[in-house]
């Protein structure tokens, strides 16, 4: 049996299957907190993984492709609710490769990490029961690699992992979701109402979680945090955060006021 939780989560980042990930996800969760599963120092992998494992659905397609989704229209508001999947689907691989490639941090890291995974997966599940109440199901509709792309992009440095998928993708969702919220609301989805409540309010965690490790690298680095932030966007050619700012999530999850205050006076 695999008593490496990197192993482990190398190997559920590898399947394929949405079922098979999810199950194996929790799993490691409880193993992890039982001490089936042990975390073993070791050296930081650099070497991305251009292909995790995910169906064969939904079709990849560039995000100029994917067309507008309307919710006041029954097929736009399932392509609605099957983009938020897409993107909770490519969350989890996210949080277990940062267990699988970043063995040289804490335990710490890779138990707060496995747990991201894991209401990565909850969410996930959610979501795809809410697709199938409206007759559609993941793989449905085509979707983007974006947040995949970043992972590959940041795989050799996990200060730029920290800091352009916790603190600048994922925080695009604190920003996002209540937007969203308020349309589902117009055509009375108290279902996935209730779903993105909850997602949100476990992003805006797992956002924090990315930003005390970015701090931390930055503080051991002798970086300052919030100019370092602003060189890694714009090194890697990500946007910058813009209004509409989630402001009370935001500074929740770790951002500080003088951030807060340069995104919100962005136009």
């Amino acid at each position: 049996m695999i008593d490496s939780i990197h192993d482990a989560a190398f190997a559920a980042l590898m399947l394929a299957a949405p079922a098979s990930k999810c199950a194996l996800v929790a799993q490691l969760q409880t193993g992890l907190e039982s001490g089936d599963y042990r975390t073993y120092p070791g050296e930081n992998d650099p070497v991305a993984i251009v292909h995790p494992g995910r169906p064969e659905r939904p079709e990849l397609v560039s995000p100029q492709a994917l067309g507008q989704r309307r919710v006041g229209s029954a097929q736009g508001h399932a392509a609605l609710l099957h983009a938020i999947a897409h993107i909770e689907f490519n969350a989890i691989n996210l949080a277990l490769d940062c267990v699988h490639r970043f063995r040289a941090f804490p335990a710490a890291f890779h138990s707060g990490w496995i747990k991201v995974a894991a209401d990565e997966a909850f969410h996930f599940g959610l979501l795809c029961d809410r697709l199938h109440s409206l007759g559609a199901a993941y793989g449905d509709f085509p979707a983007h690699n974006g947040l995949w792309d970043m992972a590959c992009r940041t795989a050799h440095d996990p200060l730029a992992r920290m800091a352009l998928v916790p603190r600048v993708l994922e925080a695009r969702g604190l920003d996002a979701t209540p937007p969203i919220i308020e349309k589902l609301r117009r055509i009375g989805d108290q279902g996935s109402i209730a779903v993105l409540e909850r997602i949100l309010a476990d992003e805006v965690s797992h956002v924090a979680l990315g930003d005390r490790w970015f701090k931390r690298i930055c503080m051991e680095r002798q970086l300052d945090p919030e100019e370092t932030y602003l060189a890694l966007i714009d090194a890697l050619a990500v946007a910058r955060p813009h209004p509409p700012v989630n402001e009370a999530a935001r500074l929740a999850a770790g951002f500080s006021a003088d951030e807060l205050a340069w995104m919100m006076n962005r136009r």
